[in-house]
């Protein structure tokens, strides 16, 4: 609420209207006092006071309209994008890097790990990866990230673990702790899921049986479709960082087929026999895969079509919407034409 830059706007002229106008009731004087009244500052504070019932017909047609269910999720989903453009800035080459974790070291299992202890409660909002580094070279070991941004920590519980023969030292295990930025609740500073998250959560309160919202389930799936698109032409990170040609990190972080999963499984176990939904969904996944070569990325994306596949033969009972189904289904399927090996 407070970032709405017309929020902002119409506090700071309100409390500037308010200032101004005590600064002018003080210099009034009444006849006692040889009475003075300033005829132009008062002719300036009415001239104040009508801009500020004009600026408060604005706010309040402003609050009218971003309440408004289309503008929350076009809202969240550009925050969404915007952290994507700023976590994975570049394009891909060829193919990407997906999730390696069979390339790490076979060594690594046989290493004595020390855990280090979460310092509080909540949501990891962030990690500074760079503090990392520096501490796991400076110590010549590994850290092992336990828990990744966006994920719930308990005081006491496991946050990483450092590859070292005997315990770490106090400086040590503050050092790491302060690498991790952890409050009450999530944002999307390095957490694009929780973009995703928000989108989903409000498709499947749109879908649920009290609301039965079919306009607004649709809008989240348009909008998810947009984020994902946004993400499925970017190089994710591996989530092992190498420094000097030694390992130094092992990090916990989010895929495209994770972030895929996060926008569309839930969604399609509440859209049971809404071929609406279907049809969307299938139609969000076509104009994903025009927008990868990756084999990786376009088999995820026909696996979510397999899943939809199935679930409308065991929900559909329209002959019709069977029709509709198995047409766009033909569309996609040519759309994401990719030898499963």
């Amino acid at each position: 609420f407070m970032r709405d830059r017309a929020t902002q706007i119409t506090l700071g002229v309100f409390a500037g209207i308010f200032a101004y106008c005590l600064i002018v009731l003080r210099t009034i004087r009444s006849g006692d006092e040889g009475g003075f009244v300033p005829g132009l500052a008062v002719s300036f504070v009415v001239v104040l006071a009508m801009g500020g019932i004009g600026i408060l017909i604005f706010f309040i047609h402003h609050i009218a309209s971003s309440i408004q269910a289309s503008s929350i999720i076009s809202s969240v989903a550009y925050e969404a994008m915007s952290a994507i453009d700023r976590l994975f800035p570049e394009q891909l080459g060829q193919e990407p890097d997906e999730d390696d974790g069979d390339l790490a070291p076979l060594l690594l299992a046989e290493r004595n790990w020390q855990a280090v202890p979460v310092r509080g409660n909540g949501y990891i909002q962030s990690v500074d990866n760079v503090a990392l580094l520096h501490l796991a070279r400076e110590h010549k070991t590994i850290v092992r990230m336990e828990c990744g941004v966006g994920d719930f920590v308990v005081h006491g519980t496991k946050l990483a673990s450092l590859a070292l023969a005997d315990p770490p030292e106090k400086e040590v295990i503050a050092a790491l702790q302060a690498a991790y930025s952890i409050s009450r609740h999530r944002t999307l500073e390095q957490d694009c899921a929780f973009g995703i998250r928000q989108i989903v959560d409000m498709a499947l309160r749109a879908l649920s049986p009290g609301v039965n919202d079919s306009t607004t389930a649709v809008m989240c799936v348009d909008y998810l479709a947009a984020i994902l698109a946004r993400l499925v032409s970017r190089n994710i990170p591996s989530s092992h960082r190498y420094e000097e040609g030694e390992l130094r990190v092992i990090a916990i972080g989010q895929t495209f087929i994770s972030l895929a999963a996060e926008s569309f499984d839930q969604i399609r176990g509440s859209a049971k026999g809404n071929a609406a939904i279907m049809l969307r969904m299938l139609g969000a996944l076509q104009t994903i895969s025009t927008l990868t070569a990756s084999p990786v990325r376009r088999r995820a994306l026909l696996e979510q079509v397999q899943w939809i596949t199935e679930l409308a033969e065991r929900t559909l009972e329209s002959p019709h919407d069977r029709t509709r189904l198995e047409r766009r289904l033909a569309r996609v399927r040519e759309a994401l034409s990719v030898e499963l090996e």
